[in-house]
């Protein structure tokens, strides 16, 4: 089969993963990745990606792309794990929403309450219509994130 992407390593980007490999003192997808690259060098062993995948353990797809990578980005981005372009899941609360938050823990509490608490926070967001739904650790991260303090004046 003919290979898109031949990795051709220079004898300083084969220094540097022969020391990667040998020191073992980076994260062992770092150490594979450098081990996979260092044999399928066409100036080197040349292995094949089936070679390769069976050696190290990975699908042939994944030895084609750390090739690909190598070839299209460079030597950083083949060791490199594939950066998401999206967070797994949407955020919550955005910037204006955040805000609002803000807003609301550093306003007078509802009546018949002293200060606010997360779980009220959460319910007033939801009542507001600010979010569909929310709970009070999401509150909690958020506040504590953006430095906000619930408690305005001391307890007790």
């Amino acid at each position: 089969m003919h290979k898109k992407y031949i990795v051709r390593l220079t004898p300083e980007q084969r220094a540097r993963l022969t020391e990667l490999v040998s020191r073992g003192q980076a994260a062992a997808y770092k150490i594979k990745h450098a081990n996979v690259l260092l044999k399928v060098d066409a100036d080197g062993p040349n292995w094949s990606d089936a070679q390769a995948a069976e050696a190290f353990s990975y699908a042939p797809r994944t030895v084609f792309t750390l090739r690909q990578r190598l070839v299209e980005q460079g030597l950083e981005a083949a060791l490199e794990r594939k950066k998401r372009e999206q967070p797994p899941r949407a955020p919550i609360l955005d910037e204006k929403k955040e805000a609002r938050l803000i807003q609301l823990a550093n306003s007078k509490p509802p009546p018949g309450h002293a200060r606010w608490t997360l779980r009220l926070l959460a319910a007033e967001l939801v009542a507001l219509k600010v979010v569909e739904s929310i709970s009070a650790p999401t509150v909690m991260r958020t506040l504590r994130k953006t430095g906000g303090n619930r408690i305005s004046e001391p307890a007790g």
